[in-house]
């Protein structure tokens, strides 16, 4: 919690740091790489810094939790920091880094805002930077000491491949002794490769295999990107990839509640888990998937879903297709104003950032509770919605 001189500084100051923080992380960004290239090595996302969107995204971030915690909305703050934190242990991020970060942080304040940025300023945004890593460091220790093990990364053989269409199916087994952690169905792990620049990057995928040691990700090829280029065209069986630990806090929890699922395209890996997780189970619970994808062709997850959810007693599924649907499905984008997803449903939303934002509104407009939508965004996080 600030303290009542540094929330009354933020406050005030709020409207002096939004304006000019995108002046100021892109400063931040440049002065931080230059000193600590490694960062670009594995850990940070090359693509997002080079386009922007990185920055973007720290922007929003740290501005919107500021402010939420200058109105002592302290559980929105925690839910978004609980996000990080999966994301953070995910990508092996370490407690020293978090120095490294502050020291090229303020060096950029103090360039960008001058004197304006004086020390009592200074006091009330170093409490807020430090108030928020200190309780990301706080779940990402018990994040990383819930693990099988201590290692954040490991070595995996590729045991199977298959191709659908633009994506490839990739199933892996450890190649060493270690110790496996068990993922909870929805959980994702990061895969980190070699790119054609000579350095690694890591990104995120759902392990569509449920819970329990198997891992299997789904990967839609991306042209523009520098990570699935090569796991989609060059990784092959036999070869090894770095896999994390399993991380992620939107998955299947045990509740009597009815559950919808609600995704488009490649989002729908999260409803392949949890569905596959229940299924196995013979769970009678109820259950509605939403899905809308540009063809029935193009949903490589089709058959495993629709088949998984015909095996659940209470369960549904509604299709929305662009283009090769027929009378079992709705044409065009997906539409929940007339579905009836009941006000009690823990909902689960997957999918491109502008799907999520109408999916959410939909769902609020018709009684739902934001603290029962659950989302999971892939790249970077510039969606900081009221919790309500």
């Amino acid at each position: 919690m600030l303290s009542a001189t540094s929330r009354s500084a933020v406050v005030a100051s709020l409207p002096l740091v939004r304006s000019k923080i995108e002046q100021i992380t892109p400063i931040f960004y440049e002065r931080m790489f230059t000193a600590h290239p490694e960062f670009l090595d594995g850990l940070f996302n090359e693509a997002n810094h080079k386009s922007g969107i990185q920055h973007s995204a720290f922007a929003l971030g740290f501005i919107s939790m500021a402010a939420r915690m200058a109105e002592d909305e302290n559980e929105e703050v925690d839910a978004m920091l609980t996000r990080i934190a999966h994301r953070h242990t995910a990508l092996g991020v370490s407690a020293s880094q978090y120095d490294i970060v502050h020291d090229h942080l303020f060096e950029a304040l103090e360039i960008v805002l001058g004197a304006e940025f004086t020390p009592e300023l200074r006091r009330a945004w170093n409490d807020v930077y430090w108030l928020l890593s200190n309780v990301l460091l706080r779940v990402e220790c018990d994040l990383y000491d819930a693990q099988a093990s201590f290692a954040r990364w490991a070595f995996w053989w590729v045991t199977g491949r298959e191709e659908h269409g633009d994506t490839v199916f990739l199933s892996f087994e450890p190649v060493t002794d270690t110790p496996v952690s068990l993922a909870t169905p929805g959980q994702y792990v990061s895969v980190r490769v070699a790119t054609p620049s000579g350095r690694k990057q890591a990104r995120q995928y759902t392990l569509i295999s449920g819970g329990g040691t198997a891992r299997q990700i789904a990967v839609r090829r991306n042209d523009a990107g520098l990570v699935s280029p090569v796991l989609n065209d060059t990784l092959a069986v036999g070869d090894m990839v770095e896999l994390s630990n399993p991380y992620g806090n939107v998955v299947l929890t045990p509740s009597d509640a009815p559950l919808a699922l609600i995704t488009a395209g490649i989002g729908a890996t999260p409803t392949a888990a949890i569905v596959r997780a229940l299924a196995e189970a013979g769970s009678d619970r109820q259950v509605q998937v939403f899905h809308a994808d540009r063809s029935p062709a193009h949903w490589a997850l089709r058959e495993r879903i629709t088949e998984d959810v015909h095996s659940l007693p209470n369960a549904t599924l509604e299709l929305w297709f662009q283009e090769g649907g027929d009378s079992s499905n709705f044409t065009g984008d997906m539409d929940l104003t007339f579905m009836d997803i009941p006000r009690d449903a823990e909902v689960v939303l997957c999918g491109p950032l502008p799907f999520m934002q109408m999916a959410r509104g939909q769902l609020i407009d018709q009684g739902v509770p934001a603290r029962q939508i659950h989302y999971e965004m892939f790249g970077p996080d510039l969606w900081y919605p009221e919790r309500g």
